[in-house]
C-alpha cells in the first residue's frame, strides 16, 4: 500500500540567503541601539515606520562593527532620512 504523500518526486536545493550570513552580537557592541529601537517600538505601539531612525542608527552600529556587511543606507531603504539629515547641518561659510 503506498502512502498518499509521495516526497520523492520533488526535490529540495537549499540556497544561502540573499544578503549572505552575518555575525551575532554577542559582545553586545550594539545593544543600546537595538534596545533604543525596542523600546521605540514599544511606544509606537510597534508602528516600525515611527521607527526608522533607531533601525538606522542599529544598522550604522553593526556595519562599524563588521557585524553586517557595508551597504549604502539608501540600499536598506534610508534614503529619505538621509537626505533630512544633509539638510539639517549647517552649511559652512
Amino acid at each position: 500500500m503506498s502512502t498518499a504523500m509521495n516526497f520523492s518526486n520533488k526535490s529540495f536545493t537549499p540556497r544561502p540567503p540573499d544578503k549572505g550570513a552575518f555575525p551575532l552580537d554577542h559582545f553586545g557592541e550594539c545593544s543600546a541601539f537595538k534596545e533604543r529601537f525596542m523600546e521605540c517600538l514599544r511606544q509606537s505601539g510597534y508602528e516600525s515606520a515611527a521607527c526608522r531612525q533607531s533601525a538606522m542608527a542599529y544598522l550604522e552600529c553593526r556595519m562599524d562593527r563588521q557585524l553586517m556587511a557595508n551597504e549604502p543606507l539608501e540600499k536598506l531603504g534610508f534614503k529619505d532620512l538621509i537626505n533630512e539629515k544633509s539638510e539639517e547641518k549647517p552649511k559652512k561659510s
